[in-house]
């Protein structure tokens, strides 16, 4: 297998696929090759829909790949638009790795159809945010898995876990394809585990789309690194354990969700991989220059800075709650995303001033992590917050309270979307880069499990 050949194949893209387009894709596709690909329904979203599974027949090793299992992150769902159709004309790749292959282009296709107002551009970080929607934890297909931990008990999946679960009992899949992206900074990785020439694959792989690593703080501070910008994949068991240790008497009672997808796969055995890839970049995002503030400092001004957003919301939200007419999936994303904020923060600043690994200069890279980035990701969740207010008066909600704050909201996104993109040295990422990199990483994991496979024989 060839991956810069693979690297050098990949189209231009201008927008992103719709759930309908995705859907029309993989029907076209099963139509030209009867013999190799199947279709079939394996669940239900919760407005009703069919959740479609492709196969593509192959080896006896089983991959599992799903997209979209965060509604805001299509990038994926355009790599498996890739991955069908290059696995299914090209014999010699297919045959070579040895696997069957799965494929979910969208797991939450309502979600998904609520981002549907960006996916055809203009790719800006105020367009992106206007039109953003992420669900609230214990909406969202990744963590929402049956999990008995300590005080933690969740058994409350929705349809779409549901079906997922159903296929990796089902598949026991040797690897495990999350297919998800970040929104601003680098590229960076989440695995099960892997090989030092693995590592330096995932490494070099950006570069041959003109990208580049996230060197900025990790998206979790208890991520464990495997490499630069390669983490173990991430458990809610961990974050629990991270809370109780840094002041939180219950983490249960904070904790609004479940598992993830690679908890529930662990019983298998199976190899689980995230590429996270952002939309946007800036000079900045790789910058080990140290500067003359203290990683300790910026990671608290950065917290003290989401507090004063946060109150801002829910200030909003206690004046306009008695006045919605309507619950909604965005509704329920932004009292979520604000009741949870306060708890994860405070173990957060505890964490920031008492570990030693935060008592240095920070990089510009950690900078940046912490004092614009964070700004982008409050961005949408403003970017909600007047979704929600414009719902309510299209839902013909006269409501003065409702207007004003609708006003109010509008306003300070427009504001706050301005002063962001003038404070950013942006680049808007091409598709094509996005897609290469998932496309190049996956295959190349797909690879090493097969040579591990092959050494158990």
């Amino acid at each position: 297998m060839n991956l810069t050949d693979i690297a050098a194949s990949i189209p231009e893209y201008d927008h992103f696929l719709t759930v309908d387009e995705m859907t029309e894709s993989n029907h076209r596709l099963a139509e030209a090759y009867p013999d190799l690909v199947s279709i079939r329904t394996i669940g239900e979203t919760r407005r009703g829909d069919p959740i479609e599974m492709l196969t593509i027949q192959g080896g006896p090793l089983q991959a599992l790949a799903f997209g979209g299992p965060h509604p805001n992150e299509p990038i994926g769902c355009m790599t498996l638009e890739y991955l069908t159709k290059r696995l299914c004309e090209d014999d010699e790749l297919r045959n070579e790795l040895g696997f069957t292959w799965h494929i979910i282009k969208s797991i939450d296709s309502d979600g998904m159809r609520l981002n549907e107002g960006w996916f055809k551009g203009p790719f800006t970080p105020a367009n992106y945010a206007r039109n953003f929607f992420r669900p609230a934890s214990h909406d969202q297909v990744e963590w929402t898995f049956p999990i008995d931990y300590k005080t933690l008990h969740f058994h409350s999946p929705i349809p779409e876990t549901q079906a997922l679960m159903s296929v990796i009992d089902e598949l026991q899949p040797t690897l495990l394809y999350s297919l998800h992206n970040a929104g601003f900074g680098g590229v960076y990785y989440y695995t099960s585990g892997g090989s030092d020439e693995l590592f330096k694959l995932f490494h070099e792989i950006p570069s041959w789309f003109n990208l580049n690593l996230d060197l900025g703080e990790p998206e979790v501070n208890y991520a464990v690194q495997l490499a630069p910008a390669i983490y173990k994949m991430l458990t809610v068991r961990e974050g629990y354990d991270y809370m109780a240790e840094n002041g939180i008497e219950d983490p249960a009672k904070e904790i609004t969700s479940g598992g993830s997808s690679a908890e529930y796969s662990e019983k298998y055995g199976s190899h689980v991989l995230v590429v996270e890839l952002p939309y946007y970049d800036d000079p900045r995002v790789n910058d080990q220059t140290e500067t003359d503030m203290l990683r300790r400092d910026a990671i608290l001004q950065g917290l003290d800075d989401q507090d004063a957003f946060d109150k801002w919301v829910e200030d909003q939200l206690d004046t306009t709650e008695s006045e919605l007419s309507q619950e909604t999936l965005i509704s329920r994303a932004v009292f979520a995303f604000i009741k949870r904020g306060k708890t994860s923060r405070e173990a957060s600043r505890q964490w920031a001033k008492t570990a030693e690994e935060t008592n240095r200069p920070a990089t510009q890279a950690e900078v940046f992590s912490n004092l614009l980035i964070s700004r982008f990701y409050r961005l949408l969740t403003l970017g909600m917050y007047a979704r929600v207010m414009d719902d309510e008066v299209a839902n013909g909600n006269t409501s003065e309270i409702i207007l004003n704050s609708q006003k109010a909201a509008r306003q300070r996104f427009e504001e706050q979307a301005t002063a962001l993109e003038n404070d950013l040295d942006y680049r808007a990422l091409p598709i094509r880069s996005l897609v290469g990199v998932q496309v190049c990483a996956g295959l190349a994991t797909a690879a090493y499990l097969r040579d591990l496979a092959a050494e158990k024989q």
